[in-house]
């Protein structure tokens, strides 16, 4: 059994690996710490977690861990991974991994060094979903891919949350726009070659509250908007020239709606929806980072994934800036 230890008590893990490693059948959650010590007494009270740790390094100290989850803020996260990698821990680090393509070599070097697995936490990348989004566009089920299309957006202008906090890395692009770039370069295995963007920053916040971006690859081209000030939102559609396939809740199935893809013809004459009831991407997630930390065979996103993404990230923000077509 892989034994986690829990970096801070931040409301994705409390909402969602928490109860996964609970879940997973390899796997148990040995320790958590966090600044707020009560706060990590309480959650550990509620899920029976029988180490709880009042700093960081005290947790990355402990025997009784193989690897963390690190859910800290953005800026955090390029420090907390090194520091659990030369504590010899592997690490799951909430997306994104980095603040800049620099920083995820920083970490992909530290990494290879110590023989140690990090990985970013997109959980996309183990629903079936997607899995069968991939076979689709590959196997020629929409012909040749044109266009794909994308939006993810929820409301929130909570001063205090982070994502309203531009000293922590929040923003818009950093949460919710690296999704729809993610799953684009997941599903084709091709990597953009310029980027063009808009991006209304919040004057109150400093952060990028509206992104407009276009990236155009080998091909294809990919259109998304991200918000953090728009009605709830999400979708993804992958468009060829003798088909199309509509992504239904693409990133947080159950709060956005049902997990499902639909295949449409050419035509409109027929339409076939795969849906996945039950499928449960954190647990996915949490059970493949652990078997594939013990030397199991299970894949997980790679850091050369995690820095092509973040390479397309650092040039939205280049290109918003510029005004122009910006190279990636």
């Amino acid at each position: 059994m892989f034994r986690w230890g829990l970096l801070s008590a931040a409301k994705i893990a409390r909402d969602h690996v928490v109860p996964a490693i609970q879940q997973a059948a390899n796997g148990n959650l040995a320790a958590i710490a966090a600044r707020d010590l009560d706060r990590a007494r309480a959650l550990a009270g509620r899920h029976a977690i029988p180490h709880v740790f009042a700093s960081y390094e005290e947790l990355l100290a402990s025997p009784e861990v193989d690897g963390v989850y690190l859910p800290l803020p953005n800026t955090l996260h390029l420090e907390w991974t090194l520091k659990a990698l030369a504590a010899g821990k592997h690490v799951l680090c909430e997306k994104p991994l980095a603040m800049t393509a620099a920083e995820v070599e920083t970490i992909a070097a530290a990494a290879a060094a110590s023989g140690l697995l990090v990985s970013e936490a997109f959980a996309v990348f183990y629903h079936p979903q997607w899995a069968k989004v991939r076979e689709l566009v590959r196997g020629g089920a929409i012909g040749r891919l044109r266009q794909v299309q994308g939006g993810y957006s929820y409301f929130n202008r909570d001063p205090a949350n982070l994502r309203n906090l531009s000293s922590m890395g929040g923003g818009g692009l950093r949460d919710i726009g690296v999704y729809p770039a993610m799953v684009t370069r997941m599903v084709t295995g091709a990597e953009p070659l310029r980027v063009q963007a808009a991006i209304d920053v919040d004057p109150d916040f400093g952060t990028d509250r509206h992104a407009s971006v276009q990236a155009a690859f080998d091909g294809f081209n990919l259109s998304f908007y991200c918000s953090t000030q728009m009605a709830l939102r999400q979708f993804m559609l992958f468009h060829g020239e003798t088909g199309f396939i509509e992504v239904h809740a693409p990133f947080n199935a159950g709060i956005y709606g049902d997990a499902a893809i639909t295949l449409h013809d050419a035509r409109h004459e027929r339409a076939e929806t795969f849906r996945f009831p039950g499928a449960q991407q954190y647990r996915n997630e949490v059970e493949a980072f652990a078997d594939a930390a013990t030397g199991g065979g299970s894949a997980v996103l790679s850091l050369t994934s995690s820095l092509g993404n973040q390479r397309l990230t650092d040039a939205i923000f280049h290109a918003a800036a510029r005004g122009g077509w910006e190279p990636v």
